[in-house]
């Protein structure tokens, strides 16, 4: 990895509510899911400190949650209140929250984006995904983690799996736009997301060549991105990251209780 010198991206941090009803708020007893508490601290801030520390970024922005209930927060209010962070208002899904807030930013800017909920990020996990993705020459970069490190570290823990010829990988909520080409592809998110219930329509988005491949077991990472990449007419590329707790979001109550269980062990001297 070639050391950054100099902050270089701007971070888009997700925040908004996906659900009238989110478990994971209910069971913290907090108004959404990015304020439940890990270790003392509400997700959200703990992302906010990550990428503060971080070499690599030079400004965040904070996407949702609503203003009502950023007033509510003084943690994060002071924080936009003293311009340490910049706040948006969230849009009514996170690939159109992703889309609106990348118009805010100047095109020639290089953007990581992340999401709230993301509470094990480290400055050491963003710092290694920023400087890979501007050693791939790639106009975007998606963050993964080989599932074998990640089921090694922690064999109770159910995760996603996206399952290729090569191996399996989970995601990890790290999304790099680093050129203006690279930035349509928010606008195929939102169309992906759209139709997420109709598979047939998705399938056609897709391609049938590379659903069938995949479904089969015939279908490699780097063939699929390849494919993506011919389809959109852009560069994408996977950065592999070492880490399995950069894997592991909070997504539902286990997740959760994971999540506060690893952070307490983290903390203890």
């Amino acid at each position: 990895m070639v050391p950054i010198h100099h902050p270089t991206f701007t971070a888009i941090v997700l925040a908004g509510s996906r659900a009238s009803h989110d478990f994971v708020a209910e069971k913290s007893g907090v108004a959404c899911k990015a304020l439940a508490h890990i270790n003392g601290t509400p997700m959200v801030i703990r992302v906010l400190e990550a990428l503060q520390q971080a070499e690599t970024i030079s400004h965040r922005i904070l996407c949702g949650p609503s203003w009502s209930i950023i007033e509510e927060t003084p943690a994060l209010h002071t924080r936009i209140d003293s311009k340490a962070i910049d706040w948006v208002a969230p849009q009514s899904s996170p690939s159109t929250s992703a889309a609106s807030t990348l118009t805010s930013i100047p095109e020639e800017t290089k953007v990581l984006l992340t999401t709230a909920d993301h509470a094990l990020l480290t400055r050491e996990t963003i710092d290694f995904f920023c400087t890979e993705s501007l050693a791939s020459q790639s106009d975007v970069t998606v963050g993964l983690v080989p599932y074998s490190i990640v089921q090694e570290a922690f064999p109770q823990s159910k995760r996603t799996v996206m399952k290729f010829r090569d191996q399996g990988y989970c995601g990890c909520n790290l999304f790099a736009f680093l050129t203006p080409k690279g930035r349509a592809i928010a606008t195929f998110w939102q169309q992906v997301e759209k139709e997420r219930k109709r598979p047939i329509r998705l399938i056609r988005m897709l391609g049938w060549g590379a659903v069938l491949r995949y479904l089969t077991g015939r279908l490699s990472l780097h063939q699929g991105l390849a494919m993506l990449s011919k389809q959109l007419g852009m560069t994408i590329s996977p950065v592999l990251l070492p880490f399995p707790r950069a894997a592991i979001d909070v997504d539902t109550v286990a997740d959760l209780e994971l999540v506060q269980r690893l952070a307490q062990e983290q903390a203890s001297p």
